[in-house]
């Protein structure tokens, strides 16, 4: 039987590219689609050579082309795009997270010139009629604006120490695994540890100007922690903080999330009030600890975002109990102080997870207990606090845009 090629460029092109979320069709990474003797040769473009997940990549291509009829044997190449191919690829990226899409195909682009395919869109990817921009030009993400399906929900506390990124962490997995598409952005810029507690393989890759975070456990994660070393104090001041804030948010590739967990910092600083001026829709999780000292610190976390108009959806109690080989539930840190909080910001107590070995040997080793110990309790908490979130559904926020330097003002005494 003939094989028609044509066929086969289109199965190819419909394969999802896990990293980029996109098919390869429209990623512009389908080089080339040949016969061989006994089936059929394709050459993929990689945007660089240490692309994450190509072996999977390489099987999941060979077993779409072997379902065109006639295609007994796939043989799946790999090169790396030149820089035009990686050009039409940044300026795709670039065109959809200003909301723009991208050109449609129904091949691979592979013969209209370039590793990376036809149909690029403006060489700067900037300009689109009705796009918001922020500082310095940065487009403002289509997820950050008025009517988009994305979430962002701000994960905080008052203080360091009562497991704020592991509630982060465990509440993207329990999510990812109820279908959401989700991601993770680690805003703790001086505390990053979202990368090593969720077991990240493979950093971010950056294509031209345009940062596509590194992908894990099927989450998107984007943190400090990729960039430095891991003993590497960072020392900035404020605006140094704001910049790398409005990089992570508006040079980065999140695709169209469902929800984007942001792991704030603890306290209520100068990340927090650029991160107010970016994220106005975002609703705001407060973890806290039973102990009514942790409770009261926590306060001040969600005093601190109504103060900036962001809305605080609900509480998280961490630490709520330990369970003994007996079965006995012992409170170590005292009771109460999750719904005391709740009560007195009149928000629901969401979740109360358990303190249980393995999440902290998950953090330390990587593996998430929401993966490591499905059936557990503190994964069921973990499920039950996802589900509660999507249930409850988005916050209606009214407010205008919110300027650091307005927020800055308000927050300086006398003003």
């Amino acid at each position: 039987m003939a094989v028609d090629e044509r066929s086969i460029e289109r199965a190819v092109a419909a394969v999802v590219d896990c990293e980029l979320d996109l098919p390869l069709g429209e990623a512009g990474m389908v080089r080339a689609v040949g016969r061989r003797r006994h089936g059929v040769e394709i050459v993929l473009a990689l945007p660089v050579a240490s692309w994450p997940g190509v072996d999977d990549l390489r099987r999941r291509v060979a077993l779409a082309a072997a379902t065109v009829p006639g295609v007994r044997e796939a043989v799946v190449e790999v090169k790396v795009m030149d820089d035009e191919g990686r050009e039409v690829l940044r300026s795709r990226l670039r065109a959809r997270m200003e909301g723009a899409g991208a050109p449609a195909t129904d091949g691979a682009g592979a013969h209209d010139g370039g590793d990376g395919g036809a149909g690029a869109t403006g060489h700067e990817g900037h300009g689109h009629g009705g796009h918001g921009h922020g500082a310095e030009g940065r487009p403002t993400p289509s997820f950050l604006r008025p009517g988009s399906k994305t979430r962002v929900v701000g994960i905080s506390s008052g203080k360091g120490g009562v497991g704020k990124s592991s509630v982060t962490v465990n509440l993207a997995i329990a999510l990812t695994k109820a279908g959401k598409r989700v991601g993770i952005l680690d805003a703790d810029v001086y505390g990053f540890s979202v990368p090593k507690m969720i077991g990240a393989d493979h950093e971010p890759v950056v294509v031209g100007d345009t940062v596509i975070p590194a992908s894990c456990h099927g989450v998107r994660v984007l943190s400090m922690g990729f960039f430095v070393p891991d003993d590497t104090p960072v020392i900035w001041r404020g605006p140094m903080l704001h910049k790398t804030i409005e990089q992570f948010l508006g040079d980065a590739y999140w695709g169209a999330p469902d929800m984007l967990l942001v792991d704030m910092p603890p306290g209520t600083g100068d990340v927090t009030l650029s991160l107010a001026q970016y994220m106005t829709r975002a609703e705001m999780l407060v973890v806290t600890t039973p102990q009514a000292a942790a409770q009261r610190v926590a306060q001040r976390s969600a005093f601190a975002a109504r103060k900036l108009k962001l809305s605080v959806r609900g509480v998280v109690e961490n630490m709520s109990w330990f369970r003994g080989d007996d079965g006995t539930r012992y409170e170590l840190f005292g009771r109460g102080g999750g719904q005391a909080l709740a009560d007195d910001l009149g928000v629901p107590l969401l979740g109360q997870v358990p303190l249980v070995p393995a999440l902290r040997e998950g953090g330390d080793e990587g593996v998430p207990v929401a993966l490591a110990d499905p059936e557990g309790e503190a994964a069921a908490a973990f499920d039950a606090l996802a589900a509660a979130l999507v249930a409850m559904g988005p916050a209606r926020v009214y407010r205008r845009e919110l300027s650091v330097r307005e927020a800055r003002g308000r927050s300086e005494p006398g003003t």
